[in-house]
């Protein structure tokens, strides 16, 4: 019983300490509203969505024009899946815009335009799992929730010097982390704990001499800080390969393909191409796999690029076409058409593709140039003489 009684007055020594230091330090972040204040939830929920797996400095150029185009969650929702995975490109993860998309529709059309306020009526919503639901919950309604995000998750391992290694130890800590939270301001403590692992207690060399709960600090006593949490090794990642064409109309527009909507990079724009594999592509003949007919050529290097779970490796293929070409059957022509390049930076085209189309535009200015230089230099005519 005294032993409780001590573990319940340290973890809210904790609190305390946190929420003191946060009032001081906290960052300063176009979502956030002044301590003790009540954001505005379509902010709190387009920020948290817009943050999974990526950085604040990714997102804050984005979130800007986000909430330009659509002020708010109504907006959002009588906008085009299209025009959200165009202002979406680059961030990566693109099931987040549709789900994005599809839950700002919910809101509107099933909760009069108005977020649920209760974790379980949040999990309801298309996009927002067990962490979202509860970083709303606390940071937008004031409810007692505990989103553990990885600065949160690194925070209590430090703290409590939780050894075991992730993802096993992911009940523990969330254990911990809802044994921290307090019934003030649950809000301002989640978005202290983010802070406290964004800024001092980072994934390598953290500032402990300048932590507020340093003395609490379990891993900090026992010289383990910056070494926890221990994580499980990861198996390496697969290499997957395959083929992208880039057709250039004579007019300088560029054949894309809009992918399916559901899956990878789901809904969003590409350059047309084979399926990416394991190994080599499956044996059949590159024509097969060429979305029309014209003088292919193979340009030197690969592109690459890492998602989550594999590695991918492009061999990308040009050739320039009338403007009368159009796909082949095999290439689904109703999902191709030509745009216009001057109109591709607002195009839904991931990263990986304006890697591949940058390949290909380079070695069209690689090749004009090398024209150039190779055309011999005309003769000057002699003068006559008087």
């Amino acid at each position: 019983m005294q032993r409780q009684i001590a573990q319940d007055r340290n973890t809210r020594d904790i609190a305390a300490a946190l929420l003191a230091w946060y009032d001081r330090e906290r960052r300063d972040l176009p979502w956030r509203t002044a301590p003790g204040e009540r954001p505005d939830p379509y902010r709190v929920w387009l920020s948290e969505i817009m943050l999974q797996q990526t950085t604040v400095k990714a997102v804050l150029p984005r979130y800007s024009v986000f909430l330009r185009q659509w002020p708010d969650v109504a907006a959002l929702a009588g906008a085009e899946l299209g025009q959200v995975l165009a202002a979406w490109a680059g961030l990566g993860y693109y099931a987040r815009a549709r789900n994005l998309h599809a839950c700002a529709r919910a809101v509107a059309e099933q909760h009069g335009g108005k977020f649920p306020e209760s974790e379980a009526e949040l999990r309801k919503l298309p996009g927002i799992g067990g962490y979202t639901a509860a970083a709303i919950a606390a940071i937008a309604f004031g409810t007692r929730a505990t989103p553990v995000d990885g600065n949160i998750e690194r925070v209590v391992a430090r703290l409590f010097a939780v050894t075991t290694p992730l993802p096993d130890a992911k009940a523990e800590i969330t254990a911990l982390a809802e044994r921290l939270t307090p019934e003030a301001r649950p809000g301002d403590f989640a978005q202290a704990m983010m802070d406290l692992g964004a800024t001092i207690c980072t994934p390598r060399r953290p500032a402990c001499g300048l932590c507020p709960v340093r003395e609490d600090c379990r891993g900090f006593a026992e010289g383990l800080a910056e070494a926890l949490p221990y994580r499980q090794a990861k198996p390496e990642r697969p290499i997957r390969r395959g083929a992208a064409f880039v057709a250039l109309r004579e007019d300088g527009a560029v054949l894309l393909r809009q992918r399916p909507p559901q899956g990878l990079l789901g809904g969003m724009l590409e350059t047309p191409g084979s399926p990416w594999a394991e190994g080599r592509p499956n044996g059949k003949p590159l024509d097969d796999y060429a979305p029309l007919k014209a003088g292919w050529r193979k340009l030197p290097g690969l592109v690459t690029h890492t998602f989550t779970h594999f590695h991918l490796e492009l061999t990308v293929y040009r050739a320039e076409v009338g403007l009368k070409a159009r796909p082949k059957r095999a290439a689904e022509p109703e999902r191709c058409g030509f745009v216009a390049r001057r109109d591709l930076a607002r195009a839904a085209l991931p990263s990986v593709m304006r890697k591949v189309l940058d390949h290909a535009f380079e070695a069209e200015a690689a090749n004009a140039n090398a024209g150039r230089q190779a055309s011999p230099a005309r003769p000057r005519a002699k003068r006559r003489s008087a």
